[in-house]
């Protein structure tokens, strides 16, 4: 059973910092693609980024490319998305996601969600 528990999140003031991560577990191959999307209040989920896990290739919404930075590390099985300069726009809850297979996530061929975490910049 695939689970995806993010953490990190928080209140921040505007022009600050956070990271967030996503510990994995019961993803059974090493060919899969982990992501963040969010999602504000009254607004569609949007994809943020992704990595893939076998070549750690990366692919971001171009808006946030420069202030957010998606990485992982293998040994702890955990996804990380540091963000910076961080606006009140980007206030959302932010959801770890995955899929197996090579191709870039996308909000319907995400096949395992996390529950999301609370990201709220103060203006």
């Amino acid at each position: 059973q695939v689970q995806l528990v993010e953490s990190g999140g928080g209140l921040v003031q505007a022009g600050g910092s956070l990271r967030l991560s996503c510990a994995a577990s019961g993803l059974s191959s090493s060919s899969y693609v982990m992501g963040w999307f969010r999602q504000a209040p009254g607004k569609e989920r949007e994809f943020v980024a992704d990595i893939y896990w076998s070549g750690a290739s990366t692919y971001y919404k171009d808006s946030l490319k420069g202030r957010f930075t998606i990485s992982r590390e293998d040994a702890k099985n955990t996804m990380y998305l540091q963000m910076n300069s961080l606006k009140f726009e980007d206030t959302a809850v932010y959801y770890c996601a995955a899929r197996y297979g090579p191709s870039h996530l996308s909000s319907g061929t995400v096949a395992f969600w996390g529950k999301g975490t609370l990201v709220t910049v103060s203006s």
